[in-house]
């Protein structure tokens, strides 16, 4: 069916922006010692990615929602290409590369900020309610295929080719797989000609905002901001984003400086958290859709969300106190897995409750999950400086119990009250 097609090629978007966003993560002690950068110094290019990030999480929501997925998300890959490109072109000896840098990461999370709010407006359109588990939790096992290509790819090229044809090719890749989306796209599934009578009527049954209201009903923000299971989600995904990006951010370096692998064991023990996502992402979707139909939303979404997050809690902090280097890594890798049972709860519920308006709903969730991220990007190292890795990520286990108890907090059974306008 042409709606599952769609949700793979989201699939293969969400993979291209991790590959673009944590390829910097591989090559990042390559970059830093061509420009005399510090550990902390690339922590600041880390975390203006994801500032950037962050502050556009609601206004490209709010965009997806005016203008559909097909332009608005085509845009932003093209724009990913460009700043991804740009980060390599800066020659070794130009003066201010730290702010060239920052100014790039920042410009290219800005671009990257519409991937998950335009897809979630997507999903609002064209997935039934009963299939969001799963359709969500295939979107974003890109996540992990990104994000565990990464480590092999940049290391071949950077092998082979040096760190800045890794940027290039990166670049190339993500400009490709936009021009596709925009060829196999349509914004609602009554506008493209291969959708069939029978899955148009499939998906029309299953919607929780029906066609014709989807264009002029919208949820006021007054209604947004004063919500509690909003206010709620987003405590808990800026916890779960504070959790997540110290994989995508520091975890190849810690394995290879910390833990003291080389460089080719660092890249295959590097890629066991995003494989664990992979794989997580699905079988949370799919454990969401179930236990959402059997025994309702407050067990498939909220249930599944506080065991993932009181799992990871667990794993993070076995795994930062194991003695054997390759051990902690596949302990802290089960971590990232057991964090990402619980990505599509995240996604499905504001999907559920924000309707006609879930793109802005969850780019403010989103929103906060990358203000979590710009401060582990910043802060993790610091922590680590001063009170070893250890501490660094038993503050993320923390927040982790924080994290769960937040979701407590969440209704999914009520949908946020819609104005015509």
């Amino acid at each position: 069916m042409i709606r599952w097609l769609l949700v793979f090629w989201l699939f293969v978007l969400s993979a291209v922006s991790f590959l673009d966003r944590t390829n910097i993560s591989i090559a990042g002690s390559s970059l830093a010692s061509d420009y005399n950068l510090s550990n902390q110094q690339l922590g600041f290019v880390f975390s203006a990615f994801l500032i950037g990030y962050a502050l556009f999480q609601t206004p490209g929501g709010w965009l997806a929602d005016k203008l559909g997925s097909r332009r608005v998300l085509t845009a932003a890959v093209l724009w990913w290409g460009v700043f991804t490109a740009l980060a390599a072109v800066l020659n070794s000896s130009a003066a201010h590369a730290l702010f060239f840098f920052i100014a790039v990461r920042f410009l290219l999370g800005a671009g990257e900020a519409i991937i998950y709010p335009a897809s979630n407006q997507f999903v609002t359109r064209w997935i039934p309610t009963q299939q969001r588990g799963i359709a969500n939790g295939l979107i974003f096992a890109g996540v992990g295929a990104g994000a565990g290509i990464s480590p092999p790819l940049i290391t071949w090229v950077m092998i082979h080719h040096g760190w800045r044809m890794s940027f290039y090719i990166c670049s190339a890749i993500g400009l490709a797989a936009g021009a596709v989306w925009y060829v196999i796209a349509r914004d609602k599934p009554e506008q493209h000609p291969l959708v069939s009578a029978r899955e148009l009527a499939e998906i029309e049954v299953g919607l929780t905002v029906k066609p014709a209201a989807s264009k002029s009903s919208l949820v006021p923000w007054s209604e947004i901001l004063g919500s509690r299971s909003v206010l709620a989600v987003t405590v808990a995904y800026f916890c779960y984003g504070y959790v997540a990006w110290i994989f995508f951010s520091w975890f190849f370096i810690y394995l290879k400086k910390v833990r003291g692998l080389d460089l080719k064991s660092s890249a295959q023990y590097g890629m066991l958290p995003f494989l664990a996502m992979t794989v997580c992402c699905v079988a949370g979707g799919l454990i969401n859709d179930y236990l959402s139909k059997s025994k309702g939303k407050r067990a498939g979404r909220v249930g599944v969300a506080v065991f993932s997050m009181a799992l990871t809690c667990v794993f993070l902090v076995l795994g930062s106190r194991a003695n054997d280097a390759r051990l902690a890594g596949i302990v802290l890798a089960g971590g990232a897995g057991a964090l990402y049972l619980s990505q599509s709860s995240f996604w499905s519920v504001t999907a559920d409750i924000g309707g006609a308006s879930s793109g802005s709903v969850s780019g403010l969730m989103n929103m906060g999950a990358q203000l979590g991220g710009a401060l582990t990007a910043s802060l993790t190292p610091w922590i680590a400086d001063r009170y070893g890795w250890t501490a660094s990520f038993l503050v993320a286990a923390a927040l982790c119990t924080v994290g769960a108890l937040a979701w407590l907090l969440v209704d999914p059974d009520r949908a946020l009250a819609t104005r015509t306008y």
